[in-house]
């Protein structure tokens, strides 16, 4: 006899906030039927992107721009595409199933953990370099590349990828559908908090910096467990950019994190 489980409802344990208030004003919504296994084709598209596209252009000998700012964009096309297209052909649409809300109540929590996460990342820095010294960072170094070759325009596009859209995307994607995923195929909130905090560090694949960026990830996942919305998480990470995105637009080069 084979034993068929239960569909997921629409309003499973950790969902979105979002989720809960269209149930509460009647909307009836379908049991997303997104999940794990999308979450995992999303990451190895995100990668084989950025390394063909990256590729593509470095022996291209194409202008610093370019390969700065398309090698860095384009990865989003998996990396927030898919969240999006999952959720509206396989759920309720990524407002709904991925909790794209801010409330000011959100808004508090995601100010108070991008400061708790930049005070954290800057611990963690600090003991991090007395074992590597070297503790720069891809989008850092980038960055640098940028001031030092003296295009305005260019640089100030790059801190708005940095500082707005970046954080976006990336929300979309680890507290978003991965934190959704996780919760929906039944893991405790501290157990996502920790898959996505992890998952978040490594996929920047800066292994120096893991334990710079592990503090972040889990506080973005902490916020979105307390607030139920990716909109606190993707304020709170957009703080978190601020400073380095700040930095460029200052025109100081070698002092980005």
């Amino acid at each position: 006899m084979v034993t068929v489980a239960p569909p997921v409802p629409a309003d499973y344990p950790g969902c979105p906030v979002t989720v809960t208030e269209a149930i509460a004003r009647g909307r009836t919504l379908v049991p997303p039927r997104w999940g794990l296994w999308g979450v995992f084709w999303a990451l190895i598209a995100t990668v084989f992107i950025g390394a063909g596209v990256g590729g593509m252009l470095y022996f291209a000998d194409a202008p610093l721009a370019a390969q700065v700012l398309i090698g860095t964009t384009t990865p989003w096309l998996a990396l927030a595409g898919w969240p999006i297209i999952a959720t509206r052909w396989r759920g309720n649409g990524p407002v709904i199933d991925l909790g794209l809300s801010l409330t000011w109540r959100d808004a508090g929590w995601g100010a108070l953990g991008g400061l708790a996460a930049i005070v954290c990342a800057a611990t963690a820095a600090a003991i991090t370099t007395h074992f590597a010294p070297d503790l720069s960072s891809t989008a850092g170094d980038a960055g640098d590349e940028l001031v030092q070759d003296g295009n305005r325009f260019v640089v100030v596009v790059f801190a708005l990828v940095v500082m707005v859209f970046a954080p976006i995307v990336e929300e979309l994607f680890f507290r978003g559908l991965f934190f959704a995923a996780l919760r929906k195929r039944g893991f405790s909130a501290l157990v996502t908090v920790l898959i996505s905090g992890v998952v978040f560090a490594g996929f920047h694949f800066e292994p120096v910096r893991f334990f710079v960026l592990l503090p972040t990830g889990l506080i973005l996942g902490l916020v979105r467990a307390k607030t139920g919305s990716t909109g606190a998480s993707m304020l709170a990470h957009g703080l978190v950019n601020a400073p380095g995105a700040l930095l460029f637009l200052l025109g100081t080069p070698g002092m980005s994190p």
